[in-house]
């Protein structure tokens, strides 16, 4: 399945994506939500769409694509987990994973405006895949880390290096501001993805492709990720981990570079669709 929310902001209603066609699914009843996740959602999901697939309405075309996701309690990210992206940055390939949080706050839609935030001067992309947790999890082994995964979802790690590098302390601050996490069109259920370790990424600046790469560089792949991650907080349902990105951000060009308002910035993963946000300068 791929699973869409739709609507104004705050008012998302639930659908899923059948081909290029995307459906209402409020007649469910329930968010994709903690509790969806775990309850089963998924199973008692696929149950309603087939005993109602007749009847389902169209969602207009159009219409605003929010997180497919609702809010989680929280998005964790693995930073330099692409040996291409650590060199270009002149770090060093980490021997363990590094995990930093993105706050929730920062969710948004897969179109919708990336928000330069105030006093910023570097605010940059990174195309990531991003996993999406099932179920409760703590101290899971790798070799049962897939069961405890609900599915994949594209993700833009927008990032503010000054903020991020030179303000010192923690990565966080340059990570969870406003827009900063849109994700997105759609969460694609895992067994719609045949080989999560070999898909492509691509994210273009104003028509200008800056990076393509494929999750076949992972430094840590995902059952690893997701059982190494377990073992420091426990992740509950809806959880977002997002995986790291590869070369070809603007912190690593020479001369570097960062987004400007105007700027229009499309990316994608195979068979995650892909997603377009325009730049927009904060203002109050």
């Amino acid at each position: 399945m791929k699973l869409i929310r739709y609507g104004n902001i705050g008012e998302e209603k639930t659908g899923i994506a059948i081909g290029e066609v995307f459906y209402d699914t409020s007649a469910f009843g329930e968010d994709y939500n903690e509790h969806f996740f775990e309850t089963d959602g998924l199973t008692r999901l696929q149950a309603f769409i087939d005993a109602n697939q007749a009847n389902l309405s169209q969602v207009p075309e159009g219409i605003r694509l929010g997180s497919p996701v609702a809010r989680p309690s929280k998005i964790v990210c693995i930073g330099l987990n692409y040996a291409d992206h650590a060199k270009e940055t002149g770090a060093t390939p980490p021997a363990e994973p590094i995990i930093f949080l993105k706050s929730t706050t920062s969710l948004c839609g897969p179109y919708d405006n990336i928000i330069i935030p105030k006093n910023s001067q570097k605010t940059d992309w990174e195309v990531e895949l991003a996993v999406v947790i099932g179920k409760k999890t703590s101290y899971v082994e790798p070799e049962d880390a897939l069961d405890h995964i609900a599915g994949y979802v594209l993700h833009n790690d927008v990032s503010e290096r000054e903020f991020q590098l030179e303000r010192h302390g923690t990565w966080d601050k340059g990570k969870g501001c406003d827009t900063f996490a849109p994700l997105g069109p759609y969460l694609v259920t895992k067994e719609e993805i045949d080989d999560v370790d070999n898909l492509r990424l691509w994210l273009s600046v104003n028509g200008k492709t800056m990076q393509d790469g494929t999750t076949a560089n992972f430094i840590f792949k995902i059952p690893f990720v997701v059982s190494y991650v377990s073992q420091f907080m426990t992740l509950l349902p809806g959880d977002i981990i997002s995986t790291g990105t590869p070369a070809g951000v603007g912190l690593g060009m020479n001369p570097q570079l960062y987004l400007q308002p105007g700027d229009v910035v499309e990316l994608g993963i195979d068979g995650l669709g892909s997603a377009k946000q325009n730049v927009v300068a904060y203002h109050k």
